[in-house]
């Protein structure tokens, strides 16, 4: 697995239950089993899985150059499958839980891994992310971040021979140190990546180094927005990868400050939540985008703060995030492992929102929420609206027509206008003359007379307004256009596999592509219905030339011409 994949994917299963009071001080040497709460007992058990996983990857060839290393499922030996035997290795080695507690064998086997990133380590103290970054101070900063969090576990674990691994461990880390007080990055989060790195490595081996370069990247500001959002805006992966990178460095260079960044974002998660416990990612500015995906990334920072702020609303999320997606946070075990004061009951809940019309200029995102259904409309985006109910899911809708090519809707913004969003767009089509006579290129190169400089005639316009609506027991979409004429359009309804349509016909030769011809279509899943309608079918031509291609996904089309106006109602 690389990186991007053992952000997303790392945990396997856990089920949070109610914990015991906090014990409190540093882990002991000797961990008794009666000191750790059942849940994360629960937890550690749940992570031997991932344990035993991940030595079935394991090159055990004493023969081979690549002793020790982790492949991935492309069969890539790599350092991050390597990195995460070793993190979860330590968990099973520190937990009386565990059945591989203290285990020699585990040890061993930990400690090849060991030597093989020593191995593969460069000369400057860092290491590959094979399928994009080389030589990378930033992937070596989101193992050496975890890495440090494992040394101590294993060092607190009492196994026998210990001291030879940690020896090896240690010569990566330390080397990875060096790469990080220098190496530059790509991205936002990956200031916050190193800086967390480097306070962690102070911890176990203090450094004024270490701290001179956190401080450097921590001088650039967080970059945090009035919404409550970070700059890139990935509410599934780094949005709350940022908030436990701040806590750690908040933490550990006491800068308590920093948690108020993070504070601010847990605060705006909570009006991007689904009634399913999703989480809403339509504007992220990373891979995430889109993505469906639960809130279990959160469940550190939201224990963290429910715990030290009292805060009843965190720990209510919490709950949430227990009971929807409690069997996706084992790949965090090791925050709860070395930080025992996370052991504690959490505070009595209050209410979440769940009801709500809120807007986030600053991500072109407005969410309205009526309990157990909700919509988003979104700016700078083709997909500007979806609707959820429950486990009935219209995820996006789309509006595109043949104009010159170029029709697929886009706002660059949602306009509050009373109780009505709006968006628009506006397309021309010119056509070109003859090139100024002076300025003809002698070889008649086309590409030497460029379009900009020729006088245009003939020109099209297409002005397009799509105007959103709250009804009493759901949403409207309005489309309307203007200019041009009889220019073929669609509306797009892109819904969530898995469901049963009913009322729309199906379109000869597409694999599950609908019309609404007329009344209402419904849509249900899980014993959960989305009933929109009424339809509108004058052609079938749901490939316009310069629209998206259709999505891997049941899609109901509504069909028309220009001027287009329909009003679609969705409940």
């Amino acid at each position: 697995m690389d990186r991007r994949e053992f952000v997303r994917n790392s945990a396997l299963a856990f089920c949070a239950l109610p914990a015991i009071p906090a014990i409190g001080g540093i882990v002991p040497r000797r961990v008794k089993a009666d000191t750790m709460p059942e849940w994360l007992q629960t937890l550690v058990k749940q992570a031997d899985k991932s344990i035993e996983s991940l030595l079935t990857y394991q090159e055990k060839d004493s023969k081979s150059p690549d002793l020790g290393g982790l492949r991935d499922g492309f069969d890539l030996l790599n350092p991050h499958s390597t990195s995460a035997l070793i993190q979860y290795g330590a968990s099973g080695l520190f937990s009386p839980s565990s059945k591989y507690y203290r285990s020699k064998d585990l040890l061993a086997d930990m400690d090849l891994a060991a030597l093989y990133l020593v191995k593969t380590q460069h000369s400057d103290g860092t290491i590959d992310l094979l399928s994009t970054n080389f030589h990378s101070t930033p992937d070596t900063g989101f193992l050496v971040k975890r890495l440090t969090m494992a040394y101590k576990l294993i060092e607190q674990s009492g196994t026998e021979g210990a001291d030879k691994m940690l020896s090896n461990l240690k010569t990566f880390l330390i080397r990875g140190g060096d790469a990080l007080s220098v190496g530059g990055i790509h991205t936002p989060n990956h200031r916050w990546v190193v800086s967390a790195a480097l306070t962690k490595l102070n911890e176990l081996w203090p450094n004024p180094k270490y701290v001179a370069r956190a401080e450097q990247w921590l001088a650039e500001h967080i970059d945090i927005d009035r919404d409550g959002q970070y700059n890139e805006k990935s509410t599934f992966i780094y949005s709350s990868l940022t908030d436990r990178l701040l806590i750690t460095i908040g933490k550990g260079l006491q800068k308590p400050e920093l948690f108020d960044a993070v504070r601010k974002n847990l605060d705006m998660t909570m009006y991007y939540v689904h009634p399913n416990g999703e989480i809403v990612t339509d504007a992220s500015g990373r891979q995430d985008k889109a993505v469906v995906g639960t809130l279990e990334n959160y469940y550190y920072p939201y224990r963290y703060f429910a715990i030290k702020d009292g805060n009843g609303q965190y720990a209510a999320m919490c709950r949430l995030i227990e009971k929807t997606a409690g069997l996706k946070t084992t790949g965090f075990a090791d925050y709860f492992l070395t930080d025992p004061s996370l052991w504690t009951e959490l505070p009595a809940e209050k209410p979440v929102p769940v009801n709500y019309v809120k807007t986030f200029p600053n991500s072109g995102l407005v969410r309205i929420r009526r309990d157990r259904w909700d919509s988003t409309l979104i700016a700078n985006n083709p997909v500007w609206f979806t609707f959820m109910k429950g486990n009935a899911v219209l995820q996006g809708v789309r509006f595109a027509s043949s104009f010159f090519g170029k029709g697929q809707f886009q706002s660059e913004k949602v306009h509050e206008n009373g109780k009505e969003w709006v968006l628009t767009q506006k397309l021309d089509g010119p056509y070109f003359q003859p090139y100024p006579k002076e300025s003809i290129a002698p070889d008649g190169d086309w590409e030497k007379m460029p379009r900009n400089f020729r006088p245009q005639s003939e020109v099209q316009i297409l002005e397009t307004k799509v105007i959103i609506r709250e009804t009493s027991g759901g949403m409207e979409i309005e489309v309307v256009t203007n200019g041009t004429e009889r220019v073929p359009a669609a509306l797009e309804l892109i819904f969530r596999p898995g469901g049963t349509l009913k009322g729309v016909s199906k379109i000869e030769n597409t694999k599950d592509s609908w019309l609404l011809k007329e009344a209402t279509g419904s849509y249900e899943l899980g014993g959960d219905t989305i009933s929109f309608g009424p339809g509108l079918a004058l052609h079938k031509n749901i490939a316009l030339r310069g629209a998206l291609p259709a999505m891997e996904a049941p899609t109901v089309y509504l069909t028309g011409f220009t001027p287009f106006k329909h009003v679609i109602r969705f409940s």
